[in-house]
């Protein structure tokens, strides 16, 4: 393809011109969210222990899964809001009759945000090896991928779990409590033993977690980039001798970095701050 080696002006690039299909981020934003209080779903061995115990502590929280619904803002043409569901799985410890036993539930948040990205009137069609069989999809109406809606995608680490406690009911307070029991995904009870209760009568386990995220939107884009050949590797892959997994272990490297916490460093505005009786820098500053 003689035309992918010139540029838009007909002249000669200093590489060879590929055309690639990938996603522009339009707009970006990043979040520091706290959500107090928050209903954590149990299964019936969890909830009968929650209903014998005031006393719990935490021990973990994963982010297992998220959805993400994106909608146009009314009279505001390129702007969109996107509307987060994250569900969180929540492991505590409650003290039952001296024994500590370990509960997992599952916590649901969500979040709102508007995000800029431009216009789009393109209905998307993409062959598909497995639906455009004639013979099993004669009327072709699995391959329709999208129209102009943008794609939102969200990036988050696993939440910090800031405080617990159990409520009676009925005095929950929840005011994060965004859907039922019901409404959360089988994928995400995957790991969990049982079903979850949603009695009214029960006492209420509450959670406040705090969530590092960054939210963009995006859309279809092409683009003509400079490119040149791909190297084989020199590298060789290199297979284990034996099966003697304590030989293979022997040859690993010792983890020191992970016995050693990493030193804290301030900041440059905050050196001057930190000074001893004599005005000099405290250790950790630079000269």
């Amino acid at each position: 393809m003689q035309e992918n080696r010139n540029n838009n002006n007909g002249q000669s690039c200093g590489r060879e011109c590929v055309c690639i299909d990938t996603y522009r981020v339009l707009d970006s934003c990043r979040d520091k969210d706290c959500f107090e209080d928050v209903r954590v779903y149990l299964t019936s061995f969890g909830q009968e222990l929650i209903n014998r115990t005031q006393s719990v502590r935490t021990k973990s929280a994963e982010t297992v899964a998220a959805t993400l619904d994106v909608a146009s803002v009314p009279f505001n043409r390129g702007f969109y809001q996107i509307n987060i569901r994250i569900y969180v799985k929540i492991t505590v410890e409650v003290c039952c009759n001296g024994m500590p036993q370990e509960v997992c539930g599952v916590a649901v948040v969500e979040k709102h945000v508007i995000l800029f990205a431009s216009e789009g009137n393109v209905n998307i069609f993409k062959s598909d090896p497995f639906c455009d069989n004639p013979c099993r999809r004669p009327d072709l109406s699995g391959n329709h991928v999208g129209t102009n809606m943008p794609v939102a995608v969200l990036e988050t680490v696993d939440p910090i779990i800031l405080g617990a406690k159990v409520v009676e009911p009925h005095n929950c307070g929840c005011c994060s409590c965004c859907c039922t029991a019901d409404e959360i995904p089988e994928h995400v009870l995957r790991d969990l033993n049982g079903s979850l209760c949603d009695n009214d009568d029960d006492k209420v386990l509450v959670v406040s977690l705090g969530f590092f995220s960054v939210v963009r939107i995006e859309r279809p884009a092409q683009y003509l980039i400079n490119a040149t050949e791909y190297t084989v590797p020199d590298k060789e892959c290199v297979s284990p001798e034996n099966d003697d997994p304590c030989a293979l272990f022997r040859t690993m490297s010792f983890p020191v970095n992970e016995f050693y916490p990493p030193a804290f460093i301030p900041h440059d505005d905050d050196c001057g701050k930190d000074k001893d009786s004599c005005g000099n820098k405290r250790c950790g500053c630079g000269n």
